[in-house]
């Protein structure tokens, strides 16, 4: 670290690059004061904010206190803010943040930056894989249906249920941004953010409060800088071994179905690795669509005699996984349980609060109280883990309102990026004092700064079941990526979607093509959809069961590549699907491929995501790629390969050290 302070300019560098450049003429730091109004409505949240005062903080004075240097910005001659400054023993640079005015609540940071950088990152983004030249508001939220305020199921989910997001709305926001520079930059707050890419100088990084502290640091290859990035946050354990041995299907509608889907699937050839049954807690109806019952115990009348054949079927080599989230249905036994206790979330005045989720209402866990925590941990345990569970779909996480009160105190505005975060936590510890880590799979769509060392695995959401860019197939690819870089290497996504609203049905086309994108991710998972007649469903035909076999066959051939791959991840934050650039550091146009990635080291994937398409326009970094379908070699530059159904664009590297296994590929 560097601090350069003259008459002209105070300029902060580490490892040779300008940090922060800041003037009384042009000035970098700027405090504020703002009153903000959320309005939610079943996750997808109103947010507007009435800044009364952004003030630049021209005047500024700089002392060497010990290790630290001290810069206090001043306002009309009044202390407004310290910052410390200090390299970490990492050697990473740290900015710590002190108010010295309490009534600053709005803070905006510019980190210089050059005309022609690239960023990535900000926690799951879903449309934009090179944020430059857009702003980013980050607030865990549902990511909406559609998400292109331009497309007409957006307009109509807008209509119909402020529901239709747009390009920025994600489960999962992180103030953390990667740069083609091979830097990262982190801003440690939990409040509203909101990072903006548009200026050819500088990102101009906004929380509405004031944040503890910014985090940097620099490597010289982007594998350092992943290794770097999870050292930070954490890294996801592997990969339980029986995972990788085939597909886990989405089936509903109790036991007698469950077996007979997985004989009939087995009959077919598909290898089947676990049976997620989301409904094993009972079901509810709504015009959504099949709704869950959310109170956490098996449902005997819906899935009669499971807790033997939950057993027998692990015999079998099928696992079988369920489903939870951090609310408890109002009136049902757990909510009861809970609000005698006094483990909910409550209204200011201590009265009863509950969320609405869509014709149905719940409690909120306050995952705040350690005694909440530690109550919700013995119902997985006990009512999952001890049952039989080998899994589930941890949830929601998303919805904790504003306007509710905490056991701790804080602001639920300020708790609510933290809610994935608590959640999975909670889930993890569960799992990890049951001593089942190496063998249980819980995966989340929600998450925050942190999430990485305690959710095992990320999906993307509850994508539309059509071929739109911004919500449907092509969106997952971006998401893997970016979430990738945040150091949560292990992603998939439901085959075939999920979201069946306003005239959209998964078409056959469509659940192939998932399919096989799907073969090539750490995880194969079907998903019926939550309007499961309307949908092509796994076993709608003979066709697609025989097509879903042979995918899973590829998928079970690669087990070591990906376990390879989950272990790198684990030891290293590695993520198994990664960006062009990762390992092609030199080549310009990778750093703009987001429908593209790496599968591991030596694997190129090119998901068809165009209804109709057979033929791939694909782009290869420079190097010997072998076609797996034809064995046709290319060394690089853009290409069209043919891709039927069956057939995606997918290359290997000729270099490959599993080159023997790699060419099997096409013999499946």
């Amino acid at each position: 670290m560097d601090i350069s302070n003259n008459e002209s300019a105070l300029i902060i560098t580490h490892k040779n690059r300008t940090i922060f450049k800041h003037s009384a003429q042009n000035p970098s730091l700027f405090l504020g004061v703002g009153e903000a109004n959320y309005d939610m409505y079943r996750g997808n949240f109103d947010i507007t904010d009435y800044v009364t005062e952004r003030l630049p903080l021209r005047q500024y004075t700089v002392e060497e206190t010990g290790d630290k240097t001290v810069i206090t910005f001043n306002f009309d001659g009044q202390p407004a803010i310290k910052m410390l400054l200090s390299e970490t023993a990492e050697s990473r640079l740290k900015a710590e943040f002190e108010a010295l005015d309490p009534k600053y609540n709005r803070f905006w940071f510019r980190v210089a930056a050059t005309e022609d950088e690239k960023v990535y990152g900000c926690g799951e983004q879903l449309t934009y894989f090179n944020l430059r030249g857009k702003n980013f508001p980050l607030w865990s939220s549902e990511p909406g249906v559609g998400r292109n305020k331009d497309s007409y199921v957006t307009w109509l989910a807008d209509t119909k249920d402020k529901a239709g997001g747009d390009y920025y709305n994600t489960n999962y926001p992180q103030p953390t941004f990667v740069s083609d520079k091979k830097y990262f930059c982190h801003l440690e707050t939990t409040a509203y953010a909101d990072f903006d890419f548009t200026n050819d100088e500088f990102h101009e990084l906004q929380c509405w409060n004031i944040p503890e502290y910014l985090l940097l640091d620099a490597e010289e290859s982007f594998p350092s800088l992943v290794e770097n990035i999870t050292g930070v946050f954490g890294r996801q354990p592997e990969l339980p071994d029986w995972v990788t041995n085939g597909v886990i299907l989405g089936i509903q509608g109790g036991t007698e179905i469950t077996l007979e889907k997985i004989e009939a699937a087995k009959a077919a050839g598909v290898e089947v690795a676990g049976a997620w049954c989301q409904d094993w807690q009972g079901i509810k109806m709504t015009s959504f669509g099949k709704r869950l019952q959310w109170d956490w115990q098996w449902n005997k009348e819906l899935y009669p005699e499971l807790d033997t054949k939950i057993h027998q079927l692990k015999e079998e080599g099928v696992r079988f996984l369920g489903y939870i989230n951090p609310y408890v249905l109002e009136d049902f036994p757990l909510y009861n349980e809970a609000a005698e206790k006094g483990y909910l979330a409550t209204k200011q005045d201590g009265s009863k609060y509950v969320v609405d989720f869509g014709e149905f209402y719940c409690g909120v866990v306050d995952f705040t109280n350690p005694d909440a925590c530690e109550w919700y941990k013995g119902v997985i345990k006990t009512n999952m883990i001890d049952f039989g569970l080998d899994g589930w779909m941890g949830d929601f996480g998303e919805y904790l309102p504003t306007d509710c009160s905490l056991s701790n105190g804080v602001s639920a505005e300020i708790e609510h990026n933290k809610w994935p975060y608590r959640w999975a936590k909670v889930q993890h510890e569960a799992i990890e004092e049951a001593g089942k880590t190496d063998d249980i799979l819980f995966f989340m769509r929600a998450g925050g700064t942190g999430i990485q060392g305690n959710c095992h695995t990320l999906w993307g959401g509850d994508q539309l079941v059509d071929w739109c860019i911004d919500d449907g197939l092509a969106s997952v690819i971006p998401a893997a990526l970016s979430s990738g870089l945040m150091g949560n290497g292990i992603h998939h996504s439901d085959i075939g979607g999920y979201t069946t609203l306003h005239g959209c049905k998964r078409s056959k086309e469509l659940f192939q093509r998932w399919a096989e994108m799907a073969a090539f991710t750490p995880i194969m998972r079907s998903h019926e959809g939550n309007r499961p007649g309307d949908n092509h469903q796994f076993d709608t035909d003979a066709e697609t069961l025989a097509h879903l076999a042979r995918m899973t066959k590829i998928f079970k051939h690669l087990k070591p590549y990906i376990k390879a791959a989950s272990k790198e991840n684990s030891e290293r934050g590695m993520p198994v699907q990664r960006p062009l650039f990762m390992h092609y550091e030199n080549d310009t146009e990778a750093y703009e491929i987001k429908f593209q990635y790496l599968f591991g080291r030596d694997l190129l994937v090119a998901p068809v995501y165009n209804q109709g398409e057979e033929v791939k326009k694909v782009y290869l970094p420079e190097d010997e790629w072998v076609h797996v379908w034809s064995g046709k070699t290319f060394t690089g530059g853009w290409i069209e390969v043919d891709a039927p159904i069956g057939q995606p664009a997918v290359f290997y590297r000729k270099a490959s050290k599993d080159v023997e296994l790699l060419s099997q590929i096409a013999a499946i």
